[in-house]
């Protein structure tokens, strides 16, 4: 759960800003199981291991060295495009390449210390499991600390921390590190891309993140 807060909110900061020049998503497909009675389909709770890199060979996440794989509701805005595209029509057991350009990822501005600006992003993913659509987590209730359907800047950065950070005694890894050391730049991120009317706060209807209708 905390794994998919925090990719949600850095999907948010990603999620319009593009340069100028777009490149097509590369999907290459490493092998498929032999029986395939069911394939990923847009709204599907998909669960995945992965490992992301950089052109450079940098890996700045894997879900194989957490030995925690990640869940999410494909199709609904909680990753970034490139995996909203382009896990569609998948088989439980297949192994695919993403190759996904910045338009699709985090664009001009990268996400805090850890996805550099313009980044293309390269990713190893293999689909464990699809299941059923569970009921969409509000985070804008779970931001809300004080309940005035309005988020501003403490509230998001205090989300993001209680989200990056580990339980009392866990061990804070060096991709978590890097998050933290990029904590106020992607805050700032965040309301450029969430704060539409630029008053400083972002509102339930400029939030495009999860949410129910009902607060």
């Amino acid at each position: 759960m905390t794994l998919r807060c925090v990719l949600v909110v850095l999907a948010l900061a990603g999620a319009t800003f593009a340069g100028e020049e777009v490149t097509e998503l590369k999907v290459e497909v490493i092998s498929v199981p032999e029986l395939c009675s069911v394939k990923s389909k847009h709204g599907d709770m998909l669960t995945m291991q992965y490992t992301g890199t950089l052109d450079n060979g940098h890996k700045f996440d894997s879900s194989l060295d957490r030995d925690q794989p990640f869940s999410f509701q494909i199709g609904v805005g909680q990753v970034i495009k490139g995996w909203d595209q382009g896990l569609l029509d998948m088989c439980v057991g297949e192994k695919r390449k993403l190759t996904i350009p910045s338009s699709l990822a985090y664009g001009e501005r990268g996400a805090g210390n850890v996805i550099p600006p313009f980044a293309t992003l390269h990713f190893d993913v293999e689909l464990i499991n699809i299941g059923d659509s569970p009921p969409t987590t509000n985070v804008f209730k779970e931001i809300d600390a004080d309940k005035d359907n309005m988020l501003s800047r403490e509230e998001v950065s205090e989300y993001l921390k209680k989200q990056i950070v580990p339980p009392e005694g866990g061990e804070m890894s060096d991709d978590i590190k890097q998050m933290l050391e990029g904590h106020d730049k992607l805050v700032e991120e965040i309301f450029q891309h969430e704060d539409k009317d630029k008053n400083g706060f972002i509102s339930h209807e400029e939030f495009s993140g999860p949410k129910h209708d009902e607060l």
